[in-house]
């Protein structure tokens, strides 16, 4: 554990050890990566937004009696449409995009391709009102995360023998990350502000009610085949449920609470790392020269993009990290 109570609403705590702060890096970067192979294992035999909903819903349900048990305040009716919209931002066009395009392609792939998402971040930073422009050494950054995706992405990708990339699943990934970076920049305007697991509990239980809302559409439910989930898929959705959700994210925030978010953020090209060492060896997924190369061009993006951000003043560190309340696992 991170702390001994790392849901408390107004707990004073002592100064963390070295060794707690290895343990709650540890957890981020071994976690949030495990989550891509999760979701990729959950969506082989449960309908993808459907997945998400259930998901979502029930790990807000836990957070909000945590939180109101522990007395934190009942979010006025502003805060309730705020992060309902942040929510549906967040996990429909975050992880409900993400979890369909996991049914086409490679977990490992899928985590690569997330982490651009710090340039989207800078891009949408940049065009809210007041945004300040990167600098050369940021548009750099930028330019390798696109060349890396586009070389990934080519349609003459062909890993080992195995059909091309489906462009789709690419495609879907990337506004998953422009819709994550829009309702993360949302969410830090949005005042008052809750405390941020009663933000959380707020997003993910709107969020997954406009999931639930999606997969009605999509027809996902009339097609559901209770007998067809496999074992290995209820198992992942339970990972996902307690330990990408609540262990995962719970770590996060305490994180962002004692440490720098620029050393937080390097989950961002951590979590890819793992994800695509986890796909192989679990579930065979194939590493190709081709998503070598696209990796250490996005990983080296991201470090660009990350590290400048981190470079800024204090103050303007403050006003640029993100609400931890706003990076909870979504689509990890």
């Amino acid at each position: 554990m991170v702390s001994d109570r790392p849901f408390a609403v107004n707990d004073v705590e002592k100064k963390p050890s070295t060794a707690t702060f290895v343990v709650a890096f540890t957890a981020i970067y071994l976690i949030w990566g495990s989550t891509y192979l999760g979701i990729r294992v959950a969506v082989s035999t449960m309908p993808p937004f459907a997945m998400a909903g259930a998901r979502f819903f029930i790990a807000g349900l836990i957070m909000l009696a945590i939180v109101k048990a522990r007395g934190a305040a009942w979010p006025t009716a502003r805060q309730w449409r705020d992060h309902a919209i942040v929510g549906t931002f967040l996990l429909v066009g975050g992880n409900g995009l993400t979890s369909w395009a996991e049914r086409f392609t490679p977990s490992g792939i899928t985590a690569l391709i997330i982490g651009v998402q710090p340039i989207f971040m800078v891009l949408t930073e940049w065009a809210w009102r007041g945004g300040q422009r990167p600098n050369w050494a940021v548009f750099v950054g930028m330019a390798l995360g696109i060349a890396g995706l586009a070389w990934l992405a080519a349609p003459d990708a062909v890993v080992n023998g195995h059909a091309a990339i489906n462009p789709l699943s690419v495609i879907a990934v990337t506004l998953a990350c422009a819709f994550w970076a829009f309702g993360s920049i949302y969410s830090r305007n949005a005042k008052p502000a809750p405390p941020p697991f009663v933000a959380s509990a707020i997003q993910m239980l709107c969020g997954s009610l406009m999931l639930m809302f999606t997969a009605l559409v999509r027809g996902e439910y009339s097609q559901i085949n209770w007998n067809a989930f496999s074992g290995a898929s209820w198992l992942a959705f339970a990972y996902l449920i307690l330990v990408g959700s609540l262990v995962g994210f719970s770590t996060f925030v305490w994180l962002m609470k004692h440490s720098t978010p620029a050393r937080v953020s390097t989950y961002a090209y951590v979590n890819p790392v793992v994800a695509i060492i986890l796909g192989a060896l679990i579930l065979h997924e194939p590493i190709s020269p081709r998503i070598e190369v696209a990796a250490l061009f996005i990983i080296a993006a991201v470090i660009i993009v990350t590290t400048q951000k981190g470079r800024r003043g204090k103050a303007d560190t403050a006003n640029d990290s993100p609400s931890p309340s706003i990076l909870l696992s979504a689509r990890k």
